[in-house]
């Protein structure tokens, strides 16, 4: 039988981390753990040993740009190994997604991904790490 990759999603509303967690627990190989906090994501990861972290952006605290990218260099420290994803609604506001994209340009992250990406894209995306 095959390893499940351990992924931990962390987002703003638990009823969308809900269903991203039924999502690539149907269409992928994951093991899922949501974590609602974001200041207990890296906890969790290292708990866990996640391979990889899905972590939504938006223009609220402790989800904005700037946070994510202090949480990624936390993560970064101890697993240098985990795949960091970001998770944007690409409708909202345009210097998000920029950030994002350059974050992604520049190799701070290992990929990102709108949320208005179809459920079988996102489990496929998320297995291609």
């Amino acid at each position: 039988m095959e390893k499940l990759a351990r992924l931990v999603i962390n987002t703003q509303n638990a009823l969308f981390s809900d269903a991203l967690k039924r999502t690539l627990r149907k269409d992928g190989d994951f093991t899922v753990y949501v974590e609602d906090q974001p200041g207990n994501v890296l906890n969790t990861v290292n708990r866990v040993a996640a391979e990889i972290v899905l972590l939504e952006v938006t223009a609220y605290t402790p989800w904005k740009l700037s946070e994510r990218m202090k949480l990624r260099d936390s993560i970064r420290k101890t697993d240098p190994d985990c795949k960091i994803v970001f998770l944007v609604d690409e409708t909202v506001d345009s210097r998000i997604v920029e950030g994002v994209k350059d974050a992604k340009l520049m190799g701070l992250i290992d990929q990102f991904v709108f949320s208005s990406i179809s459920s079988s894209y996102l489990a496929a995306l998320m297995e291609t790490l």
